[in-house]
């Protein structure tokens, strides 16, 4: 659906994830009025990724080429003009990009990006000739353990690291990337004269200029002071040398920020509007953040892997880091944090347990779960199919005995010993309450209690899953109508930029109201069983500690 030219100002926002790049544009109200999608897998063929990736030679090594997300963005441009959208009615634009993700500039990108033809496309002007690497290490590469472990040597341990940045080493983290290809490719690093994460090249694209790094998105790198928001020098030198710095650029910015207006490129071939603002954009993760959240909510996402992000409000005491969660700044404002888990067995894992268990079936699965009293007769499960990040690289499946009463754990359980029936609440359970017990460490002792939990995710079209969350969670549930997320919280975030100016000194929940439009309650906790799982918490985690202690202890060859 387009909006006629001269009405409500429109917001663009754009979601550079690792399958797709997708627009939302809002009104002035937030409504979404139009949509767009390119698939790069089925659009761009030409570049033979796999979902969006491409594996390299190397143990672990996953990119993206950047001439495909390049001329994905002019593919993007065109579908928006056949919808008939008015690009003049655009007055902001922001969006988001995946996290993790770096681009390498080439000597002549500065040039290249300024004096842009409108006659001819982004991707024949700039590709390959502004990047000295023509590849993207992207989120799934895992190819710099090396350059992770020296990281956390020199800076005197995983959790000296997280104190600092606000994650230990993570070989996805931009800073190990940047690490390594200065430690394998030096030609490469040298040649490089300025370095974009995801979000920032999409950015740059629209300024005609490198754009600065989004504070939220830089949180992502183990490169900036997560309280301070600026860049360390020591992590600096640690990963990139004295030239890093200026490679990066400036400080990083914090959102709602006006960058200056888009280039004459957009004006002129698109006929977007020659005022129109340029914002920062954020990582995936933020943005969704500020699209389904409002203080107070905890977000789920119930996807192949399972994620779990908490705003923490400004506090008298600076917030917790630990090296098994990440901390992140929060894109619009300095004092309020996002804590995030991640779990990379999240529906694989329940998908298994479905068809060892329940034929397959989902129907099956849930009349198995609500056949199964809560704490499942006193048995708890872990499933771990993939080397996990919480507990870290942990592999295989646990079981064991508890006594809720007294509060203890007998030694564990062989697999053939626990009853087929009780494995899918087993795997819910011991899957929910791995967050529900970091929550209170992550938070503040004066923190309000969290309101609601917002779950996304294919697992969050399934009821009972749904009650389970809410059970579990102690919180009434809500699904958002918005499919597309984190392309929403980038538009909100074109549309804050926009209200600043009337507003300079007005918050982004001033704007929004606190509240998020088209949120639908579908589960209320039940009392009765929420008090039942509140006393598993801590039993919870003397189950986990066991497999932690079991997995160390194992027979290596």
């Amino acid at each position: 659906m387009s909006s006629p030219s001269g009405s409500s100002p429109l917001f663009l926002g754009l979601d550079l994830s690792t399958q797709q790049l997708k627009a939302i544009v809002l009104d002035k109200d937030s409504k979404i009025v139009h949509e767009a999608a390119i698939h790069f897998d089925r659009d761009l063929p030409a570049h033979g990724t796999t979902n969006g990736a491409i594996l390299g030679p190397d143990d672990g090594e996953v990119t993206s080429p950047v001439a495909m997300w390049i001329e994905a963005i002019d593919l993007l441009l065109q579908k928006l003009a056949d919808g008939k959208i008015e690009f003049k009615d655009i007055v902001s634009v922001s969006g988001d990009g995946q996290q993790h993700g770096s681009v390498y500039w080439s000597n002549a990108s500065d040039k290249l990006l300024a004096s842009l033809d409108s006659t001819k496309s982004l991707a024949e002007q700039l590709s390959p000739a502004a990047f000295s690497f023509p590849r993207a290490p992207i989120w799934q590469d895992s190819s710099t353990m090396e350059d992770c472990k020296k990281m956390e040597a020199e800076v005197g341990g995983a959790q000296a690291l997280a104190d600092l940045s606000g994650s230990r080493a993570y070989e996805r983290f931009t800073g190990n990337q940047i690490s390594r290809i200065r430690r394998k490719f030096p030609e490469i690093y040298e040649a490089t004269a300025h370095i974009s994460l995801v979000s920032s090249f999409v950015t740059s694209l629209f300024l005609g200029r490198i754009a600065p790094i989004d504070i939220s998105d830089a949180s992502g790198m183990n490169l900036m002071n997560v309280l301070t928001c600026k860049w360390d020098s020591k992590l600096l030198d640690i990963c990139g040398g004295p030239a890093l710095r200026a490679k990066l650029g400036e400080e990083p910015v914090i959102g709602g920020t006006s960058l200056g207006h888009v280039s004459d490129w957009w004006v002129k071939r698109w006929g977007f509007n020659p005022e129109c603002i340029v914002a920062p954009f954020t990582g995936d993760n933020p943005a969704t953040v500020m699209s389904v959240g409002a203080p107070g909510d905890a977000l789920l996402s119930l996807g192949t892997s399972t994620t779990f992000l908490l705003s923490i409000p400004p506090s008298s005491t600076p917030p917790k880091r630990f090296t098994s969660s990440h901390l992140l700044a929060h894109p619009t404002s300095l004092e309020t944090k996002i804590a995030m888990l991640c779990y990379k067995n999240g529906a694989l894992a329940r998908e298994l347990v479905r068809d060892q268990f329940a034929k397959g079936q989902w129907q099956t699965f849930n009349e198995l779960v609500e056949a199964t009293p809560p704490g499942c007769n006193g048995i708890m499960g872990f499933y771990f199919p993939l080397p996990e990040i919480i507990p870290p690289n942990v592999v295989g499946e646990y079981f064991f005995t508890t006594d809720l009463i007294k509060t203890t754990v007998k030694p564990p359980l062989v697999a053939e010993s626990v009853p087929p029936s009780i494995h899918p609440r087993a795997i819910l359970e011991s899957q929910f309450l791995s967050i529900r017990s970091r929550i209170v460490a992550m938070l503040p002792s004066d923190s309000p209690p969290l309101r609601r939990l917002v779950i996304s995710g294919g697992s969050s079209q399934n009821l009972v899953i749904r009650q389970i969350a809410a059970d579990i969670f102690g919180m009434d549930v809500y699904v958002s109508a918005t499919k597309e997320a984190a392309a929403s919280g980038g538009a909100l975030l074109a549309k804050y930029a926009w209200w600043k100016l009337l507003n300079p000194n007005g918050t982004f929940e001033e704007m929004t109201g606190r509240e998020v439009t088209g949120l639908q309650c579908v589960a209320r906790p039940r009392k009765d069983i929420s008090d039942i799982y509140s006393g598993l918490v801590s039993v919870y985690g003397i189950c986990e500690q066991q497999v932690v202690d079991i997995w160390a202890s194992r027979p290596r060859n």
